[in-house]
């Protein structure tokens, strides 16, 4: 049975990557921190968080990454998040301390994604935290530099030990599936991947590679949020 279970689950991890990999952006090349494919941000705006990101990388060796996109499509925008986290290698495979802000501009969702390597410092109920104090407000009064200038901000504080969610900011979480519910939906899971086809791979960032996800489709089914050691928040906005 468990045999059988890992079978499905590398299957499935192979075709799960192909097709999320279609609409996870390029690597940035030259490397750049700051993305914006929706060109929400001013020239000025783009600039200056960047100065901000790159001078935080160069003295503490973390990374913050903003990334904003008009849709992640059918994928959810925590996969997504996650495979640009990985795929980009933002924060460096070695030590993984690298944070992905993604937003998905079309779809009015958020979402923080953190590398084990930060996960202590910045757990998701500080990530969402951070998204609900910081971002959402001010994408709602379409202030998405103040919003991502703020929450980079906190991201900072955070990994610092210097920002935690209020108290009493608590965050339900899942217990996980039933091993005879996982069985039954890497079945199905197989089956709708198993009829699409491919996608496009490579990428990379400014110092390493990332390529976990067999651990992270594995981690989220039994873990009931979390994907092997990495962690993150999401919310949205509306107005």
């Amino acid at each position: 049975m468990k045999r059988l279970l890992l079978f499905f689950v590398l299957l499935i991890s192979v075709f799960a990557k192909a097709q999320i990999e279609r609409v996870i952006p390029p690597r940035p090349n030259p490397p750049r921190l700051v993305n914006d494919y929706t060109k929400t941000l001013t020239p000025e705006q783009v600039q200056a968080l960047e100065q901000k990101l790159v001078a935080y990388d160069d003295s503490t060796s973390s990374q913050i990454a903003v990334v904003i996109m008009n849709s992640t499509g059918d994928y959810p925008i925590d996969d997504v998040a996650l495979g640009i986290l990985r795929s980009w290698g933002v924060g460096g495979k070695e030590h993984s301390n690298g944070v992905v802000i993604l937003v998905a501009k079309d779809d009015h969702k958020i979402w923080i994604s953190t590398g084990y390597g930060l996960e202590g410092a910045i757990p998701d109920v500080t990530a969402k935290s951070i998204i609900d104090n910081d971002l959402t407000p001010n994408f709602r009064e379409g202030n998405f530099y103040r919003g991502l200038d703020d929450a980079t901000d906190d991201i900072i504080k955070a990994a610092a030990g210097e920002y935690k969610a209020p108290a009493g900011y608590n965050k339900k979480g899942g217990k996980g599936l039933p091993i005879g519910a996982i069985i039954i939906f890497l079945i199905i899971l197989f089956t709708i991947f198993g009829s699409r086809g491919g996608g496009r791979g490579g990428m990379m960032s400014r110092r390493g590679y990332g390529n976990f996800w067999t651990g992270a489709i594995i981690g989220s089914m039994l873990g009931g949020g979390r994907g092997g050691g990495w962690s993150g928040g999401g919310g949205g906005w509306s107005g």
